[in-house]
């Protein structure tokens, strides 16, 4: 992946005059472009949303076929040393096999006997991806239903809110999870990482839905699974069941609080690092503790992986508030850590008092991934399903908003691929890179982040998965 995502020095405003100023981004409007065909329905709640379905659009069904009239990035545009625009220019792409073989400027390009489609100067970008989601316990795709008021507080209140609500939502889990896979191709996004609870209410059956789900999509979706103890991996006993999922294909030891749920530190991380060393996992934990033992929390996983190598590069710290609450010689000890130990930090970038010190985890190195977390379900009702909403909440909430900024905070959105490197040198798409596409309303990738511009295609693996293009 490409680690060149710096942001250079962002001058960081206050939480509270981002709230009070900035306008709510409204990621949703009309889906059809000039040339896009085949519009149709798709359920959000009680809401009808017009959009593209792939299900009922015109689908590109060769695999070796033209794509015409891309707008491509092709370089900064300077005032001096300042980035004051981006320079694009209209190309012809020839995908074969899901693998780009072929770009040439529009203009020059020769004739061919290839099925042609027509993109119309929209701009192609990477597709996104979700890196940390919740497929398997949504309210999405039923009637819309808003959290209800919490009787208490805590995490373990909402637990407690959970072992009853479960059993409700296991039977339509599997049409829940792909109606939010088809939202999420419609934002952009072909890739992602799901948590898929593994709690002794659902035992295993959370996760048996989740993967029939996913291999209904194994053609058009790319999908972790994160066996995921949302009720505490001590608290809740199903140390078994973690192995048991293990053995069913998941990629990743999930964890949660480990003082706030399992009330005790050292031994509930030891259980979960034990469990991905026995299996040869990698490890995918929820932190959001901001108490001191949160703090403590960090810094023992990393002396942790320090003492088991084989665990280098296979962690992801998952939200991380801990690291909000540090400053000085503290943070920058612990982000050395995290950077030397390679860490991945997923952070769905929140709003509020915690700050997080994102750019500064770029900056040594970490690599730092965004996702949706919840798009509608018992803890949250504001998840839109946009990365590219995610890649613009990050460029406002860390002063990104000058024109190199707003190209390096879609970084976040799309796993650190940028059409520009830092120096302005189009570095994607390039021959043979995998076919992860988006078409975008927009004339640049600043302005696609600053706008959140609609997406008009998804292309996964090459195939179209949203929306349409036109046959030449």
């Amino acid at each position: 992946m490409n680690k060149e995502f710096d942001v250079q020095n962002p001058q960081q405003q206050s939480r509270r005059n981002f709230l009070s100023n900035s306008a709510k981004v409204t990621a949703t409007g009309a889906l059809l472009a000039s040339g896009m065909a085949s519009a149709s329905t798709v359920r959000t709640g009680q809401n009808i949303e017009t959009c593209d379905d792939p299900r009922q659009a015109t689908m590109i069904s060769a695999t070796h076929y033209q794509l015409r009239n891309v707008r491509l990035e092709e370089g900064f545009e300077r005032e001096g040393e300042m980035v004051i625009g981006t320079q694009t220019g209209l190309y012809n792409l020839d995908i074969n096999n899901g693998k780009i073989v072929a770009i040439q400027p529009a203009k020059d390009a020769p004739a061919t006997t290839l099925p042609a489609f027509d993109a119309k100067g929209l701009l192609l970008l990477p597709a996104t991806r979700d890196m940390h989601i919740h497929l398997d316990k949504t309210f999405y795709g039923g009637k819309w239903e808003a959290p209800r008021p919490r009787k208490g507080k805590t995490i373990m209140d909402m637990i407690a809110r959970e072992q009853v609500l479960i059993p409700k939502l296991l039977p339509t889990s599997v049409e829940h999870a792909e109606a939010i896979i088809g939202l999420l191709h419609s934002k952009g996004t072909t890739v992602a990482r799901s948590h898929c609870n593994i709690d002794p209410v659902s035992g295993l059956k959370s996760l048996e839905h989740l993967k029939i789900a996913l291999e209904k999509h194994q053609q058009d979706f790319s999908c972790e699974i994160v066996a995921f103890p949302q009720h505490g991996l001590l608290h809740s006993k199903v140390d078994g069941l973690m192995r048991e999922a293990m053995q069913m294909g998941v990629q990743y030891v999930g964890g949660l609080d480990p003082t706030n749920v399992d009330g005790a530190m050292e031994k509930s991380l030891d259980a979960m690092f034990q469990i991905a060393l026995d299996t040869n996992k990698g490890v995918d934990i929820h932190l959001h503790e901001t108490t001191p033992a949160g703090i403590a929390a960090v810094k023992y996983m990393i002396q942790t992986v320090e003492k088991n190598p084989q665990l280098k590069g296979k962690v992801t710290l998952s939200h991380g508030f801990a690291l909000a609450m540090m400053q000085g010689a503290e943070l920058d000890a612990v982000i050395a850590g995290l950077s030397e130990q390679q860490f991945t930090v997923a952070s769905t970038i929140p709003l509020g008092k915690l700050n997080m010190p994102l750019p500064q985890l770029s900056q040594k190195g970490v690599f730092v991934m965004t996702g949706t977390d919840s798009v509608i379900d018992h803890w949250s009702p504001f998840g839109t399903g946009s990365m590219l909403e995610k890649a613009s909440l990050y460029a406002q909430l860390y002063g990104n908003s000058d024109e190199f900024g707003l190209t390096r905070s879609l970084a976040i959105a799309t796993g650190n691929v940028l059409p520009l490197d830092n120096a302005g040198k189009r570095q994607w798409p390039a021959l043979n890179d995998n076919a992860e596409m988006i078409l975008v309303d927009a004339s640049c990738s600043a302005e696609a982040v600053a706008r959140v511009s609609d997406v008009k295609a998804t292309f996964h693996q090459g195939r179209l998965v949203f929306g349409a293009v036109e046959k030449v």
